[in-house]
């Protein structure tokens, strides 16, 4: 646990703010944060709420996310990451604490985070019951083999897919439908490598042993089966290049529009 967290401290200065603003939600407000020591804490009580079941309770849950976060120093440090990577880059997020009790992006990746680490620890067989809750909890199936970088926003997140070994990078934003997958039956590396500041719009499809270049923006509904040089946009159907982003990383600025060739 971390013990001087100014993140912790502005969380619970907001949960304060928000039970009195809505007095229905002072108890859910308690439960979920106020009532536990660190974000940790709340983090592990937090998601553990969301993936519990009969056959594996709540608290069973939370034992292997302490685990996972006591384990790993990086793990933390990544959730603060999206945590402000969401408060930043989301308008609609007025709040740090919003992304921890509401955002199922965020949820889901954080116990993907979890479900890595168990891949790693060869605890194989629980890694991918996580997959599973996480998919049928969140309708967000992320392979535990899948390596995911920090500062990353999951926007609205429903119907994203990736797939074993795709690698995404530092600071990228995801929007919902995307999928990263495979090409082939083949084993080793066959799912795409996504570089720092990508923006990967809604509905686009990257597909197979590809890498695309740090700071591109991807336009919605795009099909990307090349590779891609850094700091393009690209859009289409197969996908190409159709001119270049303003920002040096899209993936902050959250720009949907399609500037054209210079």
């Amino acid at each position: 646990m971390i013990g001087n967290d100014p993140l912790w401290d502005t969380i619970v200065s907001e949960a304060h703010q928000a039970a009195l603003e809505e007095p229905v939600l002072e108890n859910f407000f308690h439960r979920s944060l106020l009532n536990h020591a660190s974000l940790d804490a709340a983090l592990c009580y937090n998601l553990a709420q969301q993936l519990g079941s009969l056959t594996v309770p709540e608290v069973t849950i939370a034992e292997v996310i302490a685990q996972a976060l006591q384990a790993d120093s990086s793990i933390g440090e990544s959730i603060r990451l999206d945590i402000h990577a969401s408060f930043e880059r989301d308008a609609a997020c007025d709040r740090h604490l919003t992304p921890i009790l509401y955002y199922k992006g965020f949820q889901a990746l954080q116990l993907h985070r979890v479900s890595r680490w168990l891949w790693q620890q060869n605890r194989r067989a629980l890694g991918l019951f996580f997959q599973n809750q996480i998919s049928e909890t969140f309708a967000v199936d992320i392979h535990p083999g899948a390596q995911m970088g920090s500062g990353i926003m999951i926007d609205h997140a429903t119907g994203l897919v990736i797939g074993e070994t795709a690698v995404i990078g530092n600071d990228v934003s995801i929007l919902h439908s995307v999928t990263l997958g495979g090409s082939g039956c083949a084993g080793g590396r066959r799912h795409p490598h996504i570089g720092d500041g990508v923006m990967i719009s809604a509905g686009a499809k990257i597909l197979g042993n590809i890498s695309v270049g740090e700071g591109v923006k991807i336009g919605a509904g795009s099909l990307v089966l090349e590779d891609v040089p850094a700091h393009v946009t690209v859009a289409g159907v197969p996908a190409k290049i159709v001119g270049k982003p303003a920002e040096m990383a899209p993936a902050l600025e959250m720009n949907q529009i399609l500037e054209p060739q210079p």
